[in-house]
């Protein structure tokens, strides 16, 4: 944050506890659709001041992360930003799977699903260039669903005895597929799609989704 701003002169002067910090989260699907927002992070602690025996590990992981906001310096030698940390005390998260809380150390240690770096871009491309194979899984959530063979139904998580108008993709994870649909009546409802085995990489999605649509086409 810039040097000279109020926060960073508080958590610079802080000799134990810093500042109060509260960092809120919101996760916006990347495709238009109703009630857009997929849930918030509330992220509760302080702030400290990242000190010179550890300002460069600091950098090197902001420079890896975000390129564009390296702390540098001015001509008078002077640095224009300050590195601060948030010490996280409480982690909590309101989302499409529910609500809940989680511990900061858990958190800290968790992989990164790997799909969520190219999750945007992923449901973009379904959304325009596959549209018609993500409606067709609409087929799936009526009787046609019910009656199919356990090789269909376990990848449904629910049956939908409505008539489905719209489909839009609006999640998706190494675990599965989640659709917004939109029926006759007007009624919104999510639906998801789970997969054979969770994906580890681009290679087994690409396997993962061909058989959800397989499945759809019949």
């Amino acid at each position: 944050m810039p040097w000279d701003s109020p926060t960073a002169r508080a958590a610079a002067c802080a000799q134990d506890d810093g500042p109060s910090c509260v960092m809120e989260i919101t996760d916006v699907a990347p495709v238009a659709v109703r009630q857009r927002i997929r849930g918030r992070a509330r992220l509760a602690g302080r702030l400290t001041a990242v000190r010179d025996d550890e300002r460069a590990r600091y950098e090197r992981l902001l420079a890896e992360r975000h390129p564009g906001h390296s702390p540098a310096y001015a001509e008078a030698d002077r640095p224009t930003w300050m590195l601060v940390r948030l010490e996280t005390d409480e982690v909590s998260v309101d989302d499409l799977w529910g609500a809940g809380r989680a511990a900061p150390a858990a958190v800290g240690a968790a992989e990164p699903d790997p799909v969520a770096r190219h999750e945007a871009e992923l449901l973009q491309h379904l959304h325009t260039a596959h549209g018609d194979q993500v409606r067709g899984l609409a087929d799936l959530l009526g009787e046609r669903g019910a009656a199919a063979g356990p090789a269909v139904r376990e990848v449904v998580r629910e049956v939908v005895q409505e008539v489905v108008r719209e489909v839009v993709p609006l999640a998706l994870d190494r675990f599965g597929l989640r659709l917004r649909c939109t029926a006759e009546g007007g009624r919104t409802f999510d639906v998801r799609f789970d997969f054979p085995e969770p994906v580890n990489g681009t290679g087994e999605l690409r396997y993962a989704m061909h058989t959800l649509f397989a499945a759809a086409a019949g």
